[in-house]
């Protein structure tokens, strides 16, 4: 990915739904403008999802998914059937894909299923000459030809406005500071770093300090005491990455705020009430109990990593006995919460909101808390109510 790409995680999610040969991947090729997806008359062809990122103007970065056939019958159907409704989890916008004028059991269920996820929502009536026109007129449908490219741009730009519409404003902290603040990043660079770049909260940190109109100051901890001596100007909030929590905390002075970038992001993808109230179980957490440590992206494990080394012996510090530990990463999250006592998970900067939405719900349908790496570590470290003051 080029650096000034946008990443996957913050473009918008569209993904395209429907039976086996109503013409998903022919809509996504008519779309991209380009063959992204196989076309064949023989039923069954798409089997794994097939994703494009891209500019579809007037809608901005998107990235546009073709899936399997919900009524698929094939070998591995069961999968495939199973990919499919994981895309729909990630899903800002759903283009249900028809090729007659009324709805098959099988699609009324995959309509009603994505009412009951609040998701926005095109029904796309294929095959469909240019005498065609949109389907009872109504806002959420469409008539369009695939083949022949009738109706495509009035496609996309109903998809642009059921993007805009749907689209949320949040801030990862511009609305947390003013122009002209000193903002100080605390940025570790160890084995575990990705060689000549920073991560995707740091990235973004900065970028919305400089939209702000305020001053972002990037260092490593071992530099830190040495700035806040000689800094003219008190800094209006330190952030720091969350493994240096511990450290950064006894240099900052009191009075000025501190926080985590994965505690941003917690509350930036909508989950930061919920991590505050799962790291109470703590408490009770007891060698039976099971724990799973959750990473969005997918990454080689190398000496010293936050996940898989750093929280496990922070959690024997604090619990007196290791517990018993299971890891998830990229796609693979867990389909039965309920065999953990806990579930902690990543700043989730590599999904985007749609999909930690969704493994914030099934975590509470199971009754399973579910916290993040910046509350877990600031927690452990006797620190959460100072990390998540600032965000008050």
């Amino acid at each position: 990915m080029n650096l000034n790409d946008t990443p996957s995680s913050e473009r918008a999610h569209i993904g395209i739904f429907g039976l086996t040969n109503v013409g998903k991947s022919s809509l996504i090729n008519a779309l991209t403008g380009q063959k992204t997806a196989i076309v064949s008359e023989v039923q069954g062809t798409t089997t794994d999802p097939v994703s494009k990122s891209m500019e579809l103007l007037p809608a901005g970065p998107v990235v546009i998914t073709d899936t399997a056939g919900l009524d698929d019958t094939g070998t591995l159907a069961e999968e495939r059937i199973s990919q499919t409704r994981r895309i729909l989890n990630q899903s800002d916008l759903a283009l249900i894909v028809t090729d007659g004028p009324s709805l098959t059991k099988c699609e009324n269920d995959l309509l009603e299923s994505v009412k009951k996820l609040s998701i926005p929502y095109i029904l796309v009536q294929n095959k469909c000459d240019e005498g065609s026109s949109s389907a009872g007129g109504a806002a959420d449908s469409i008539q369009v030809s695939a083949l022949t490219g009738h109706n495509i741009n009035r496609l996309k730009d109903l998809i642009a406005a059921r993007l805009n519409s749907s689209r949320s404003d949040k801030k990862l902290v511009a609305d947390l500071i003013k122009p002209g603040d000193l903002i100080v990043l605390v940025v570790p660079i160890d084995k575990a770093a990705p060689k000549g770049r920073l991560i995707l909260p740091q990235q973004m940190t900065i970028r919305e300090i400089l939209d702000a109109g305020a001053i972002a100051v990037t260092l490593k901890e071992d530099c830190l005491d040495s700035y806040l001596k000689s800094c003219p100007q008190k800094p209006a909030m330190v952030i720091t990455d969350s493994q240096a929590f511990e450290k950064v905390s006894r240099l900052t002075p009191d009075d000025i705020p501190l926080t985590s970038f994965s505690i941003l992001m917690a509350r930036y993808k909508g989950f930061l009430e919920q991590s505050i109230q799962a790291v109470k179980k703590l408490n009770s957490i007891t060698p039976a109990d099971k724990i799973l440590i959750s990473e969005g992206c997918t990454h080689h494990r190398q000496c010293g990593d936050i996940g898989s080394q750093k929280i496990p012996a922070w959690l024997k510090e604090k619990l007196g006995f290791m517990p018993q530990i299971e890891f998830s990463s990229g796609i693979q999250f867990t389909d039965n919460p309920s065999k953990y006592a806990l579930i902690i998970h990543c700043g989730g900067c590599m999904l985007n909101e749609r999909e930690m939405q969704a493994r914030s719900r099934l975590c509470k349908q199971a009754s399973v808390p579910m916290t993040n790496y910046g509350i877990l570590i600031s927690a452990l470290h006797g620190i959460l109510d100072r990390a998540i003051k600032p965000l008050s």
